[in-house]
């Protein structure tokens, strides 16, 4: 992805003590000394150490990140609400829009980080504390924090209490997310309970892209029912054991074959009926040899032969492409529709086109505003989730086509260029 991010001139450093732009710049100059230093004089346990160093350092920075992002927080909404009656949602949603930016990472990593820093100064004090001395990991934390999450600060802090028993840093993600688990449901068990069927309302079934031209299929589910389905995919394949004819499959293949079979209703895993949207290079049409893959928008790039097999019923809509654009389509409508909406998801690969962000497209957004005199057009169209769609109505934010490509500017001048088509 390409990024451009130009701080505004006021941007100098932060006032009033502590680490100052020239005091980061400085690391960052010494990271880049390091990384040239003649390696090869080292023995293997002190390559081992300056690992273990390095690492411990990583969590430092993010702890001292985690400090920045709250301060940031802070003073963007207080100069935002000004009144009682202002809605500290609409702020907070530019918070994490700005932190997804500058942090170059999706919006749910993001959201995470913001809530997170919030967090770690609202209960967790020892787990922070071994956040900034190096022993804990971001993401250590952040298991932690997210299983503290709707608890307020007394019972944060019971939480934090209980885990300072033990010795946290020789434990793994996985332990640390279920001790913490535990000692939520046992401190407060009403707010467990009410998380529990909170979750079971947001079930869902999502599709991933997977290498090579493979995807993930996850069904996020109530335990019970998910250990069920599991159960049952295993039976099939006890099933299929006991068969006269020879195991051709291992275990893997009958589980993953079963379901799409029984999903889908289909007699085999192989015959399954399409009708999907492909992007098919106009030179893969001139020329029958040419080794340009197809490709479905949002999952990635598939050899065209395999979408042409003699089993099932496949229609697959395709929209020629020219190094990796898609080709034409205009309007006079003021929303986009039919092949024009067609076209501009596929342009985006189905993802949002702001920079750092993969969700799924949910929105089609005029680049120049319709109620400015933006045209309903493929040029003027672009992609993007509902959350960078409405961040984009908020006062500060700017979107525009230049000569690059479109740039968003963020409230505090920041501007971020949206990553080219792939």
């Amino acid at each position: 992805m390409t990024a451009t991010q130009e701080p505004p001139v006021h941007a100098t450093g932060v006032p009033g003590g502590g680490f100052t732009s020239g005091d980061l710049a400085l690391l960052r100059l010494l990271v880049d000394q390091v990384v040239d230093d003649d390696i090869t004089v080292l023995s293997e346990a002190d390559l081992i150490d300056q690992i273990r160093q390095i690492e411990s350092l990583q969590a430092s920075l993010a702890a001292l990140q985690a400090t920045r992002i709250r301060a940031f927080a802070q003073a963007h909404v207080e100069n935002r609400l000004t009144d009682d009656r202002a809605d500290v949602d609409v702020p907070h949603r530019s918070v994490v829009a700005q932190v997804q930016l500058a942090c170059r990472v999706s919006t749910a990593e993001a959201r995470t980080r913001v809530a997170n820093a919030r967090d770690l100064y609202a209960g967790l004090g020892r787990v922070r504390d071994l956040h900034i001395a190096g022993e804990l990991s971001a993401a250590k934390v952040s298991a932690i924090a997210v299983e503290c999450r709707d608890l307020d600060a007394r019972r944060r802090r019971q939480v934090d209490a209980r885990l300072a028993v033990h010795d946290l840093t020789r434990l793994g993600i996985g332990r640390l997310r279920a001790m913490t688990r535990r000692l939520v449901a046992e401190i407060a068990p009403d707010r467990f309970r009410a998380r529990v069927h909170a979750a079971r309302a947001e079930r869902r079934v999502t599709l991933r892209p997977a290498p090579d031209a493979m995807s993930y299929l996850t069904a996020y589910v109530p335990v019970e029912q998910g250990a069920a389905c599991l159960a049952a995919l295993q039976k099939a394949f006890v099933e299929v054991q006991v068969e006269p004819e020879p195991l051709t499959r291992t275990r893997g293949q009958v589980l993953a074959d079963t379901l799409v079979e029984r999903v889908t209703g289909q007699a085999t895993a192989t015959a399954v009926n399409l009708d999907v949207q492909v992007t098919v290079p106009v030179q893969a049409l001139l020329d029958p040899q040419s080794p340009l893959p197809a490709e479905i928008p949002g999952l990635g790039p598939v050899p065209a032969d395999l979408l042409a097999t003699s089993e099932g019923t496949k229609s697959l809509r395709r929209l020629l492409t020219d190094q990796g654009v898609v080709i034409g389509g205009d309007s006079r409508q003021r929303t986009f529709t039919g092949l024009l909406a067609t076209l501009v998801k596929a342009r985006a690969q189905n993802r949002c086109t702001e920079p750092y962000c993969d969700a799924p497209v949910r929105h089609l957004d005029h680049i120049h505003r319709d109620a400015d005199g933006g045209r309903t057009e493929l040029d003027n169209g672009r992609g993007v989730c509902e959350f960078h769609n409405h961040v984009r109505e908020q006062p500060g934010w700017h979107v525009a086509r230049g000569p690059d490509g479109v740039t968003t500017t963020s409230p505090t001048g920041h501007a971020y260029l949206a990553p080219d088509p792939p």
